[in-house]
């Protein structure tokens, strides 16, 4: 992020330069990448033909979430988020502290969601362009997916700035992506005379019935959705933040889902029933399967699976940053061991938390992969929605809660209507629940994440307390992270 350091503006305060159209780039940006490749295969082969139609339900739900974001960011235009949020409504530090690590956790997973994707997609174009003689073992590409991981904490250390004009060659990146798939799916509808009468079809292939079908599709595609909620981040560099936030991050939503649709369409086209049924063992290569059978005598695939590795890389970047940033923030807190808190004397960056939440992600990984029949995108991309399911569930609630609060508070101020944010609370909430039949892993990941966390919380307390250096409380919400 820029400061200004002369003028009228502080040196400690953020430089105001981004208008709507590098916001909605950044919005769309963010929310486009690993999600779209690591869940369309696993929703395909829960409902078939209407694969489209979780992504239209997560929109809604997520739509209903950010304008529970956009009162809260327009009221309170601090670059602190759901912790921000859950400390002004509640005010128990160790809530707070809750939201914060399961947010880093949700960063977490999804790095490694999205470093297992691009290891399936690397391989493969590897693979299409003749390069390597056949699919590698399982075993090679969790070591591709690791070494990422090791490539990521390296750029960390080495101190990565955000940078918008960077966002955008990476947004342009991603959408043309997304758009050879569209593509190679209407050119597959006109060539073969596809019966879009699949796209309307359910197909129960796992014998669950349409609502539960849909509902466990829905929680899948959640975590195509997500991102839109770090636009909140950049609410101290966003000129007139009160009047353009709102609709800028509504289009955002609604770019992304009428991109996730087309695609999801054009799976369809190209798919039979039979092999929308298997697709998902496929994990992060279902889309390169699509462009690879819906274009064969174009050399479209010996491209795709490259351009979709430039995109999922940048989500992980974006996510193991974030991971470090706040883990740094909490321990500087005081919540979290202060050794948390070290960086590097000449690059300035955080190395232990790079390093243990490289750790973590390298840990996930390999547990996932022990089994040879587990579905490493599947559990991975189900942690990182679960999680972000009940961040926002919170988050919800803490909007209805904090309408009664006008301190600090900033006037005219966005209002989502009536009692929406009561409404995609429970939404939220509902699409958390067991009831989606959620593979057991990813509680049992999720809550050993949290109890991670837990236990380091613990262990700072009475740290803290023994020596009398803190007494475990956030000093400053509004500056965690920073």
């Amino acid at each position: 992020m820029s400061t200004d350091t002369a003028g009228v503006q502080g040196p400690t305060e953020l430089r105001r330069v981004m208008g709507p159209k590098l916001l909605l780039l950044f919005i769309v940006g963010d929310i486009l990448g690993a999600g779209i490749y690591a869940v369309t295969g696993q929703m395909a082969g829960k409902v078939g033909g209407l694969v489209w139609l979780p992504f239209l339900l997560a929109f809604v739900v997520a739509s209903m979430t950010a304008l529970s974001y956009l009162e809260l960011v327009t009221k309170y235009p601090q670059a602190a988020g759901a912790a921000l949020y859950a400390h002004k409504a509640f005010g128990i530090h160790f809530v707070t502290f809750l939201i914060a690590f399961a947010v880093v956790c949700s960063g977490i997973t999804s790095a490694s969601t999205s470093a297992k994707t691009l290891a399936d997609n690397f391989t493969g174009g590897l693979e299409v362009n003749g390069w390597i003689d056949g699919t590698p073992s399982s075993g090679v590409i969790v070591a591709i997916a690791m070494g990422f991981m090791v490539l990521l904490a390296i750029i960390n250390l080495r101190g990565v700035g955000e940078s918008v004009k960077f966002n955008v060659v990476l947004t342009i990146v991603e959408l043309a992506a997304l758009s050879i798939v569209i593509g190679v799916g209407f050119y597959a509808m006109t060539r073969n005379g596809a019966d879009l009468g699949e796209i309307v079809t359910f197909r129960d292939y796992e014998d669950r019935g349409l609502f539960l079908a849909v509902t466990a599709a829905t929680s899948i595609a959640f975590f195509a959705m997500v991102g839109f909620e770090d636009a909140v981040n950049m609410v101290e560099e966003v000129k007139e933040p009160n009047k353009i936030f709102p609709r800028t991050m509504l289009t955002g939503l609604g770019i992304a889902v009428i991109l996730y649709m087309l695609v999801a369409v054009s799976v369809v086209a190209v798919l039979t029933a039979p092999e929308l049924k298997n697709i998902a063992d496929s994990e992060g290569r279902a889309l390169l399967e699509v462009v690879s059978k819906g274009a064969p005598d174009f050399p479209i695939d010996r491209v795709f699976p490259f351009l979709a590795v430039f995109a999922v890389a940048n989500t992980a970047l974006i996510n193991m940053l974030m991971a470090s940033r706040l883990l740094y923030g909490m321990a500087k807190q005081g919540v979290l061991p202060r050794q948390l808190g070290s960086v590097l004397p000449g690059r300035r960056t955080p190395w232990v938390a790079v390093g243990f939440s490289t750790v973590l992600a390298l840990g996930l990984i390999f547990y996932v992969t022990r089994d040879a029949e587990s579905n490493v995108v599947a559990n991975l991309s189900n942690v990182t929605a679960f999680l972000l399911l009940c961040v926002f569930a919170i988050v919800n609630v803490a909007c209805l809660i904090l309408r009664r609060d006008t301190t600090g508070a900033e006037k005219n101020h966005f209002m989502s209507p009536g009692v929406l944010p009561a409404v995609a609370a429970f939404l939220c909430l509902f699409l958390a629940g067991p009831w989606v039949d959620r593979d057991p892993e990813v509680y049992k990941i999720a809550g050993a994440l949290m109890l991670i966390g837990i236990a380091l919380w613990v262990v700072t307390y009475f740290i803290n307390k023994a020596t009398g250096t803190a007494d475990s409380s956030f000093e400053d919400v509004e500056g965690l992270g920073g």
